[in-house]
This record gives C-alpha cells, structure tokens and sequence, in this order.
C-alpha cells in the first residue's frame, strides 16, 4: 500500500487533481468536439467532420473544402457514491463533490491554396474543479481543487497528394489551478479546529500535435495523431491558516506564505482510427488511444523560506502515483437519415492508469464504460449543429490511506455529458 501522510497529500499541487470528472481517464479531457463526442471519439483521427480535426488530427483540415468557424461547450455532471469509509477520524463521506463544469472550445479553419490549410484552435486538454464537504472523513488528504489547462494551437495542414495528408501545429498551453486539504490540530487531533492548506500555482508549457491522413480506398480512411508531452515548471505558492501557535520557546509559528515550485510533464498521447463508409448511409469507426500515464510516477514539490523546524517535511515534498500506460477503445456508427440529419452512437472502453493500491482521494478513477448518442443536423449548406450525449459508468475503486491520518473508502463515479457545436462556413 502507498506511504501518504498529510503534507504530501496536501502538497501534490494542481496536477493530482486534474481528472474528475472529464470523460476519459487520466488527466485528460475529451470534450473537444461534439460531433466527435456522437460516436465516442471512434474516428477521431480518421475522419474530418468539421474544424475540430484541428484537435483530432490536423492533416483533416485538408478535407474541409471551405473556410469555416466551429465552437461549442460540453455539460458534464458526475456523481460519486461513497461506501465503507473508514478513517483515525470520523467525518462524512456525502461523495456529491463535484460541481457541473462545463468545457468550451472553439476553431477556425480556411484554405490558403489547393494544398494548404491553416487554422487554430483554443481547447481544454485537461481540467477539474471538485469540491469535498468540509467535514469530509478524508479531508486530511484533499478537500478542494480546482485546476484548468486552456490550449492555443495554430495549425498548418498539407496534401501531399490525392491519398495522403499532414498537418502539425505547436500548441500554447496555460495551466493554473488552486487546492486545499485539512490538517490535523497539533495540540487537539481531530478535536481541535483543522489547520487550513491552499496552493495555487500557474505556468505556461509548449508542445504540439501532428499527424497524417489516409484514404486507402475511396472508402475507407486511416489516421494517426500524436500529442507531444509538455513539460511545466508551476510556480506558485503554499499558505498555511488556522495553525495553533504552540507556547513553547523555540517552536515557531507555521502560519503564513511560502514560495512552492512543482516540475511536471503531461504525457504524451497516440490515437489512431479507422473510417469506413459502408454505404449511402452507414460510416462506421474504430480506434485506439495509447497515453504514456507512466511518466507520472512520483510528483515533487520544492518549498523555500520554510522554518527551519519545519525544512524536513516541508521543505522538499514528494509523493509517489506509480502509474502506468493504458490503451483506450472505442467504435461508432453513423447513420445518414436524409441529407440533413445524421444520426451517431459510439462504445469506448477507458482503463485507469492507477489501481486499489495507488488510487487517492484526489483521482478516485477506476475502469471506465462511456455510452454515446449523437445526431447533426445540416440547417443549410453553410450551418451545421452537432449534438451529443454520453453516460459514463466506472467499475468501484478502493482508496486506501495506511499512513495516519488512515482513510479507506470505497468510489463508484458515473457522470452524464451533454454537448452542442455549431458550425458556419463561408
């Protein structure tokens, strides 16, 4: 079982808090597209169903015949049932932490030249913001956290020939976010009022996405696309509130700001997917995501202008995820009704990178099963809206606090998205 105790649970900065409740597992989000969102994400990379290849795999900007504009925002709503929580304290265990988020995005897409095309795109990668009860029987490793990731990428595209395209844009990517966590009272534990911990820290990273498009047949396309690790360096700070001031000579006072640091590296990603057009009516998808979740084995966190009573445990911080790599599945269809509605559905299988021994409070994942219904609806040549529906359901996670303050719990997580995007063409 993990070694946790309190400051390295309260001082794992924004990144230990950055999955729930997006629609895929990890840190990720997948709320970049509506019409992708239809069939589950199955042929992301494969098909260029509007300006949101941008994100899925830019070679499918070459598709896209005119210029267009494309936007939309994702709902999602989770809940967590919370069972057999047990802990060195009592709490509540009342699991409804975490709020309705919504997820905006936006692109732009236009041709410079039979064989060019330029866009970008503003996208949420990964993000979170939850909310625990401040009685929480697990307070002591995280109660609030709120982290965003906001990505610009400009984007070129080219068609090498009548089979094969490329596209690559580097991507800007902001990071910020704030937690807090309870501490244990010193002179009174668990009686005494908590101590208060909040962290916030921010940076800017850079990488980028590239990929390729190919039409083997005239009806069946292949694509890949690779989204390059960013490296970031939070820079930020650690405040500590409520501390009880111990009356002995020598022993300083805890309160007060002290400058934090954090180094961390989102993984890098590859999805590849098969489209098929059947018929007149029916496309089908197919397609699978490899992420590199195990450069996520340990976070650290560097503290300065710490008392020096304090260096030892405060000063350098570290706690293990031990995470591993994961592929993720998905398939869809499309059903062409008339030509201006199109009806979608899709199945995507979503493992978790941790398990019952490493799994925190902060990241309660487990095995994800996500059930998705679309529909587009042409309102003419130039205007196109996209809608989507998923249900995600997560197989029960064990938590599992050895170290005092202990906590042991177990997480069932569900969650309900909604998504619309409208589409003009000019």
């Amino acid at each position: 079982m993990k070694k946790h105790t309190w400051i390295k649970g309260t001082l794992a900065l924004a990144i230990s808090a950055l999955t729930h409740p997006a629609f895929a597992n990890g840190l990720t989000i997948n709320e970049q597209s509506a019409s992708g969102m239809g069939t589950g994400f199955a042929g992301r990379s494969s098909s260029a169903e509007d300006a949101s290849t941008l994100f899925g795999n830019p070679a499918g900007m070459s598709k896209l015949d005119r210029a267009e504009v494309s936007g939309g925002l994702a709902v999602i709503s989770a809940e967590t049932d919370i069972s057999n929580a047990s802990g060195t304290f009592p709490g509540s265990n009342d699991g409804d932490m975490v709020p309705v988020a919504a997820v905006p995005f936006g692109y732009y897409v236009t041709p410079l030249n039979e064989d060019w095309h330029f866009g970008v795109g503003v996208y949420a990668p990964f993000g979170v913001i939850s909310d625990y009860e401040d009685s929480f029987q697990g307070r002591y490793h995280g109660v609030y956290s709120k982290v965003q990731v906001v990505t610009l990428q400009p984007t070129l595209s080219y068609q090498v020939n009548d089979r094969v395209a490329i596209g690559f844009g580097p991507t800007i990517n902001k990071i910020d976010g704030k937690l807090t966590s309870a501490v244990p009272n010193a002179l009174a534990p668990g009686v005494g009022p908590d101590t208060d911990v909040s962290i916030k820290g921010d940076d800017v990273g850079y990488g980028f996405n590239a990929g390729v498009l190919v039409d083997i047949t005239d009806a069946l396309a292949w694509g890949l696309t690779y989204h390059s690790k960013v490296d970031y360096k939070l820079e930020g700070s650690t405040r500590v509130s409520n501390a009880p001031v111990i009356p002995v000579p020598g022993i300083p006072d805890l309160n007060g700001s002290y400058d934090a640091s954090l180094d961390f590296t989102s993984p890098e990603s590859v999805d590849t997917s098969l489209t098929y057009q059947l018929d007149d009516f029916w496309t089908l998808y197919a397609g699978a995501t490899w992420t590199r979740w195990s450069q996520l084995q340990e976070i650290v966190v560097e503290n300065s202008g710490v008392p020096a009573l304090y260096a030892g445990q405060l000063g350098t911080v570290t706690e293990e995820l031990k995470w591993k790599d994961i592929w993720s599945f998905a398939v869809g269809a499309a059903y062409q009704v008339n030509p201006s509605w199109v009806l979608r559905a899709g199945f995507t299988v979503d493992p978790s990178p941790t398990d019952d021994n490493d799994r925190t409070a902060r990241i309660p994942v487990s095995d994800r099963k996500i059930f998705s219904l679309g529909a587009g609806w042409d309102i003419n040549q130039d205007v196109t809206l996209d809608m989507a529906y998923s249900y995600l359901y997560e197989s029960k996670g064990e938590v599992n606090y050895d170290d005092a303050p202990t906590y042991n719990a177990e997480y069932q997580n569900s969650a309900h998205g909604l998504s619309a995007q409208l589409t003009y063409r000019f």
